[in-house]
This record gives structure tokens, C-alpha cells and sequence, in this order.
């Protein structure tokens, strides 16, 4: 349970912890809940709680218990990242989706963790962990490869520091392999994992590049494992992930730049090339 007497807190600090409860897979709280998740008051929080469902930051249902407003959902839209980029990245995201009949998701990097803006799937695809919205470990997704390939070399080393878990008996948990792979990942703009994270799912993933040749996402298709190889499905994640990138205002002349312009991270630590 999080401290929360410390002296000098503000009111607008108590109000994002009560909002900051929400999260993948915890999305409704009764009053005693969500005075549980934060730590705070009961009383403390019933009076938060009641003011945001005034603002229409959350929404109270006839059995008490609080979600998300509608308020709050059309603000996050307006996030000057995901929004464009689920409107640029959608109509290719769907041809995808038609032609191969698989997940294919859209993520961004967001601290130590890819996020999930956008995902199409078929009922009959392979079951996975996380939706639209949750978190996906870096070092063990495709989609996760490509961030932290084209992030900084602080963001490896604090990986590295936390130690990198292990889901399945094929995650690649060796900091000397990972270094390899990112490698390779820079070098070729994409990323295969195969049953890293869940068993039987299999990923590939490239590089999203905005006008500046800022990696700012990565696109993914996830097929079940065995029932198509995942280098018969590049060339059309790649193609896809360029056009979306042109559309972003990359040019090929630009190229792909690392971590947003901070320093390379590379696993000799020398330069990066991409192509």
C-alpha cells in the first residue's frame, strides 16, 4: 500500500492517484477498492472520487461502483502522438488485418514498457495477455525489440539493472544476445520473436518513422505459432510500416535515427547504421 500522509501533498496529487488506479485489467472500483489501491482515506477518496465524476472524469454506475468518463477517454485522444498516428497508421493496419486475418497492433514506447495504441484481431486468433492500452515487456516482443532497439543506451543499461524476466523457456534473458539481436534490429529495421512471451504466439515487427527519422512506433503482426512463418509475413509489415511512415513525412534520404536524437545505443556502443 502506497504512503500517503507525507506533508505539503496537494489536491490535484491525490486526484491523478485516484485516477492513475485505473489501469489495464482494473477498470471499475467500488469506493473501498479504490481507497485500498491508493492508500488513501475512505473518506478522502469518496470525496474525489465524487468530485471527478462531477467533472466527468470518471462515471459512477447504478451499483456504485466508478469507471473511466467519457470525458477523460476524449481527452487522452487528443495526445498529440497516438491520435495521428492511429489516424495515419489505421487503413494499413486494416489491409493487414484483411489480407493475413491476424493481430496486427500498433505501439509506442512509454518508459520502460510499448503500449498498445491500436490492435485489429479475429476471434480465432491466438490468445494474448495484453489489450489496446496495456504494457508489453521491451526485451521479449517484437514490437518491444523495435523500441528499445531505437531507444537510448539508458534505457538498455536500466533494463539490464532490473534484470529481464523470464515468461516462457525461449525468452531471450542473456543482455550479450539481446545486444545481438538489437543489432541486427537497427540493421534491418525489423524484429521476429517467436513464443518469447506467450506460448504459441510468434511476432514480427518493424520500425514506424516520423518526418524527422524519429522511430516514434512499431506495427506487429502476432500469428499463432506454426500456422505461417512469421519472414513469409515481413515484406508486408515492412511495406506497411513505410507507408505509414511516409505518411508521417519520412523520406527515404532521411533514414532512421536512434532514441529521438540522445546518444546511440548500440552493443559495441559504436555507430548505427540503418537503411
Amino acid at each position: 500500500m502506497p504512503p500517503t500522509s507525507e506533508p505539503g501533498r496537494s489536491v490535484s496529487s491525490r486526484l491523478l492517484q485516484v485516477l492513475f488506479t485505473f489501469q489495464p485489467g482494473h477498470t471499475r472500483f467500488t469506493l473501498a477498492g479504490l481507497a485500498r489501491r491508493t492508500g488513501l482515506p475512505q473518506a478522502t477518496v469518496r470525496r474525489l472520487a465524487f468530485e471527478l465524476v462531477a467533472a466527468g472524469a470518471l462515471d459512477r454506475a447504478p451499483d456504485g461502483t466508478f469507471t473511466v468518463g467519457t470525458r477523460l477517454w476524449q481527452l487522452g485522444t487528443l495526445a498529440p502522438l497516438t491520435e495521428p498516428l492511429r489516424t495515419v497508421a489505421l487503413p494499413f493496419m486494416e489491409d493487414l488485418y484483411t489480407a493475413l486475418q491476424q493481430h496486427v497492433q500498433l505501439a509506442v514506447l512509454e518508459g520502460h514498457e510499448g503500449v498498445i495504441v491500436e490492435r485489429l484481431s479475429t476471434p480465432s486468433a491466438v490468445g494474448l495477455t495484453s489489450g489496446v492500452g496495456g504494457g508489453l515487456p521491451l526485451h521479449c516482443t517484437a514490437v518491444g525489440k523495435v523500441l528499445l532497439a531505437h531507444g537510448d543506451a539508458a534505457l538498455f543499461d536500466a533494463l539490464v539493472e532490473r534484470g529481464f524476466a523470464r515468461f516462457t523457456p525461449r525468452t531471450v534473458t542473456d543482455p550479450a544476445q539481446l545486444r545481438h539481436e538489437l543489432a541486427d534490429c537497427r540493421r534491418t529495421g525489423t524484429a521476429i520473436v517467436r513464443e518469447e512471451l506467450t506460448p504459441g504466439a510468434d511476432s514480427v515487427a518493424t520500425r514506424i518513422m516520423d518526418g524527422e527519422g524519429r522511430v516514434v512506433a512499431a506495427l506487429s503482426v502476432v500469428v499463432r505459432a506454426g500456422s505461417v512463418q512469421p519472414t513469409a509475413v515481413t515484406p508486408s509489415v515492412v511495406t506497411s510500416g513505410l507507408g505509414i511512415s511516409r505518411r508521417l513525412g519520412w523520406t527515404p534520404n532521411v533514414g532512421a535515427r536512434v532514441g529521438g536524437g540522445s546518444r546511440p545505443f548500440n552493443g559495441d556502443r559504436g555507430s548505427v547504421t540503418t537503411r
